[in-house]
């Protein structure tokens, strides 16, 4: 796994030890940015089920000011922590260890609201669509912000999920990833 472009490009980035973990591909990741940016000015991220934290450590590398990275993985944390460390990011990030649900609550309560949303759940993660409820019902995203979703291909992806609108789905092989904007 590696940057793919901004400042940080080229530079590898540690995978969390002991998990079968499925990150984004380099292919995947450069062909979506691309398509959402390629670059940015500014903003406030936030990567759901972070892993190593690879979209959101992409994001900042291309411009973004800040991100969140949540994920219920110590290692996965850990992971995150030694990037953004080794990165010399750790001013502008913050992990959670803790479930996504409970990590949206929290922002809620904490009256954030972010630019750019990443997720990436597990394949076979049901939740999926119900943590997409979760963050438009607790308005994290603000208006004309984008929230990324990278899932099964097979998956067929909701056109609205309250005030989310999916604006397109891309497929790459067994991967989709599927955009939402905020209409409100």
């Amino acid at each position: 796994m590696r940057v793919i472009s901004g400042k940080w490009k080229g530079r590898l980035l540690k995978a969390p030890s002991g998990m079968k973990t499925r990150p984004t591909s380099d292919k995947v990741k450069e062909a979506m940015f691309h398509r959402i940016g390629p670059y940015f000015d500014g903003g406030s991220g936030l990567d759901l089920y972070a892993g190593s934290g690879n979209l959101g450590i992409e994001a900042l590398s291309r411009g973004f000011s800040s991100f969140i990275f949540v994920d219920k993985n110590r290692s996965a944390c850990h992971a995150i922590r030694s990037n953004l460390k080794t990165l010399e990011a750790l001013s502008v990030c913050e992990v959670y260890q803790m479930d996504v649900e409970r990590a949206i609550l929290r922002l809620f309560r904490q009256k954030q609201s972010f630019d750019l949303i990443c997720m990436d759940p597990p394949y076979n993660d049901s939740n999926f669509e119900q943590v997409l409820k979760k963050l438009a019902q607790h308005q994290l995203l603000k208006k004309d912000g984008l929230i990324y979703c990278e899932h099964r291909s097979t998956y067929q992806a909701p056109r609205y999920i309250s005030s989310l609108h999916c604006q397109q789905t891309y497929e790459y092989g067994d991967t989709s990833v599927s955009l939402f904007v905020n209409e409100l």
